[in-house]
């Protein structure tokens, strides 16, 4: 993958498959979106980009500099806004057919909770479940479909998707910079990216789940 991405760093065909990966894994959550944006961000770190690389030409670390944190911010730029597309996809494919995904969710009694607690956690303006449900497991299928079954409004919805992309994407494009900054472009960087973006996501989980372990108790 790293020297896939390598071949392709600083064309346009990065932020292609990026944005892809994540716009689908709202409905696919299988698919490694978080892994290819920091393994993205690892190559962009580690080396110069593609057309450095092939013209040979010597330039300073500052130069480097600005052109490894112009490509950070643009690869957090690309996968928030690939991120709020996928929600909003699901959200008006959810709204409709939402009778048909209410069965769906209605089999589930852990998607029923995280539902109502979704619609009662935006009534009430506290949409930083959206933000958790960024970084969950599948968290962000449960809530961009959920937000469009119950119906939630585009201004309840749409601000929290912003901000979860930003703070995911954020995250992700952090870990694979630094990574790649201190360990260099290597499978153990990024791997070790990897395993903070999951400990970040079981955290979420976590965290979403307190609720129901309260009301249980």
């Amino acid at each position: 993958m790293l020297e896939s991405l390598r071949s392709l760093s600083g064309t346009p065909w990065v932020y292609a498959i990026v944005s892809l990966s994540i716009v689908l894994d709202v409905f696919v959550p299988i698919l490694p979106s978080g892994v290819l944006v920091i393994a993205a961000a690892t190559t962009a770190a580690g080396t110069g980009t593609a057309a450095d690389a092939v013209s040979g030409v010597d330039v300073t670390s500052s130069v480097h500099g600005g052109a490894h944190l112009a490509e950070m911010l643009s690869l957090v730029v690309c996968a928030a806004t690939a991120s709020v597309l996928g929600d909003m996809v699901a959200y008006r494919v959810a709204w409709r057919g939402g009778d048909r995904f209410d069965r769906a969710i209605s089999r589930s009694r852990r998607l029923t909770a995280a539902q109502q607690r979704l619609g009662a956690a935006l009534t009430r303006g506290g949409g930083g479940i959206v933000v958790l449900a960024r970084f969950a497991p599948a968290g962000r299928s449960v809530v961009s479909l959920g937000a469009g079954v119950a119906h939630r409004t585009v201004r309840e919805f749409l601000p929290w998707s912003a901000l979860a992309g930003l703070a995911w994407a954020a995250y992700s494009v952090s870990l694979g910079y630094f990574g790649g900054h201190w360990l260099g472009t290597s499978w153990v960087s990024t791997a070790l990216s990897v395993v903070a973006l999951f400990a970040a996501g079981s955290a979420a989980a976590f965290l979403m789940r307190r609720p129901e372990r309260r009301t249980a108790h």
